[in-house]
């Protein structure tokens, strides 16, 4: 069979995303197709906008700087050696003649849109970060769900601890001591909403990270700083359950992180934290986790919806109603079959799993064999709190301390992709046993072109 032919008759399986769901799905793909691939008789695309899959329970200690940032991202290219990789964004999911529209990546501009067509759909996009219109928290929030933003916020808490000792040294300042004072006060706290995995996680190794840094500024010390955690129901953690989330809150408040239970975010506006308790005060780091929601691109085509924005789905990881469309991860509500009612928790516990049945019931559609059901048996939960401090419930085992963070780190570190980034993860590790951690905050990366601007008279100094 010649190439051409090949490709005209080839089975088509396009992949919307290359998150968890996405790249596991098609690296299973890759494995159980392998003949077929060879042949030509199958091809695997995934269209995902970035180049790497980023491994998010890693995000926390590559803001610490416990991590390289790169090393918890997997290069899909790499991975993905007998798929087609598509960089861009699909922009609708048009299932009624089987098409995606998608725009390469550089030709958004142009608008340079192009229709590929499928034969086998998986809508694998993922979340966003849930937000709420909120006056301020568009302009001054941050998010934590993307390497970038990881990058970012250490960043950006090292150079708030820049400001505030620069306020106080010697000889410094404005001249008005009362307005540095407040300067400094803003700068050197920090609030997060949000008290799930991922702002726990954030919040610790962070307040970790900087409690460390004050070594190296003789006018900070630790109790100077305030971090403050904003939750909205009577509970943190709540996937590790009761106990140990009441643990994580006593250990938390012992380091002197103030938490907020039952309270709202009111308004940020110009970095003014107004709560629903009444408190108002300013700060200069506003870090957003409080929830996320199905990619926005479910919503531009025929899939049908939840009334909570994400794909019905069936326990076979198919779209409801439709042939041949299938959904798991973050933007499809996937029914529990252990707990009648329910649906799958949006975590990546879930998203790998259902990965690996959604691509053996693609398989099986191929071979003409029948699809099986997704079901899980629950592993349990595991968290770390910054260095040497964590918190798990796995198999009903609770742990916290030194055991919780070492199983955390194990857990994690058997999940992730590849053995090059095992090895570069673990090395990491190894180094930071035997040297302090960088407290380096490399902020202009973000806006490489303003020093050349400055060089070419096109912008002021400051």
């Amino acid at each position: 069979m010649s190439a051409a032919r090949s490709s005209d008759s080839a089975k088509r399986i396009v992949i919307v995303g290359g998150g968890y769901v996405g790249m596991y799905t098609a690296l299973r793909l890759q494995k159980k197709l392998r003949r077929e691939l060879r042949r030509g008789e199958v091809v695997v695309t995934v269209i995902e906008p970035q180049s790497y899959m980023t491994y998010q329970p890693f995000l926390p200690e590559a803001a610490a700087g416990n991590l390289e940032p790169r090393h918890v991202v997997a290069p899909i290219r790499r991975v993905l050696r007998r798929c087609q990789i598509l960089n861009g964004h699909v922009t609708r999911l048009r299932t009624a003649d089987r098409k995606v529209l998608f725009c390469p990546a550089g030709a958004e501009r142009a608008g340079g849109t192009q229709e590929i067509r499928y034969d086998h759909l998986v809508v694998a996009a993922g979340s966003v970060s849930r937000t709420l219109p909120i006056p301020g928290l568009a302009e001054c929030g941050i998010g934590f769900k993307t390497v970038e933003e990881a990058i970012h916020l250490r960043n950006h808490v090292i150079r708030q601890l820049d400001i505030a000792s620069s306020l106080t040294a010697p000889g410094s300042g404005t001249g008005d001591a009362a307005a540095d004072e407040r300067a400094r006060r803003k700068a050197l706290t920090f609030v997060f909403v949000g008290a799930g995995f991922a702002g726990i996680e954030a919040l610790g190794e962070l307040e970790d990270m900087a409690r460390d840094a004050c070594k190296w500024y003789p006018n900070i010390e630790a109790a100077d700083m305030r971090w403050v955690m904003v939750e909205g129901t009577g509970r943190i953690l709540p996937e590790v359950g009761p106990e140990m989330g009441r643990w994580t809150l006593e250990a938390l408040r012992r380091r002197g992180i103030e938490i907020k239970l039952n309270t709202l975010l009111k308004s940020a506006e110009d970095r003014h934290i107004v709560l629903s308790d009444g408190e108002e005060f300013d700060a200069g780091t506003l870090v957003w986790t409080a929830g996320v929601k199905a990619h926005p691109v479910v919503g531009q085509g025929d899939l049908p919806l939840t009334d909570k924005g994400q794909i019905k789905a069936t326990a076979e990881l198919t779209v409801d109603g439709l042939d041949r469309v299938y959904a798991a991860g973050d933007n499809a509500a996937v029914p529990d079959v252990t707990s009648e009612g329910d649906y799958c928790a949006p975590n990546a516990q879930h998203a790998v799993r259902q990965a690996k049945r959604l691509a053996d019931n693609i398989v099986a559609d191929l071979r003409g064999k029948p699809r099986k059901q997704y079901e899980h048996a629950y592993v349990g939960s595991v968290a770390g709190l910054g260095l040497h401090k964590g918190v798990a419930n796995v198999y009903g085992i609770k742990l916290r301390g030194f055991p919780a963070w070492f199983m955390h780190r194990t857990y994690h570190l058997s999940r992730m992709p590849t053995t090059n980034r095992k090895i570069r993860i673990t090395a990491d590790w190894t180094l930071a046993a035997f040297f302090r951690r960088e407290i380096v905050s490399l902020g202009e990366i973000e806006s490489p072109h303003e020093e050349f601007e400055l060089a070419a008279g096109r912008r002021q100094p400051g």
